[in-house]
């Protein structure tokens, strides 16, 4: 005969928790065999907004940095252009007018239409053709 299912709980062993053992249902601590949720620190409001603006003004600072540091490359770039275009006017003018060009032929090239008729479709306008003409 099979032996009877016992109804009681046992209460969890403060050394921890051993394998098999029932387990109410809630938060388990398998470290220190404790029930329930811990209690959380209370956290003081003021404390996590100061937190939360130091983080704010740090990317802040970060963001103007990385500006200043793109004026500062794009300010470089625009001088040395400039230096190029007083040393090499003619090379200057030649290589602008060359991409005008190409980007001229490359936005009239993409702005042909394409009509690829297929050949069922042209032996057809073919024949309604001719019967257009007969009639």
């Amino acid at each position: 005969m099979p032996r009877r299912k016992s109804t009681e709980t046992t209460a969890l062993d403060t050394k921890g928790a051993k394998i098999g053992e029932p387990l109410p249902k809630a938060v388990i601590d398998t470290n220190t065999a404790s029930v329930g949720v811990p209690r959380q620190p209370d956290h003081d409001l003021s404390e996590e907004l100061g937190a939360l603006r130091k983080q704010i003004e740090t990317l802040q600072q970060q963001v103007l940095d990385a500006a200043r540091s793109a004026k500062g490359i794009a300010g470089k770039a625009m001088h040395q252009t400039e230096a190029a275009v007083k040393l090499y006017p003619a090379s200057t003018l030649l290589l602008v007018a060359a991409v005008a060009g190409a980007l001229a032929f490359a936005g009239r090239r993409a702005a042909l239409p394409r009509h690829r008729h297929q050949p069922a479709l042209r032996e057809l306008r073919d024949l309604y053709d001719t019967i257009r003409e007969r009639l």
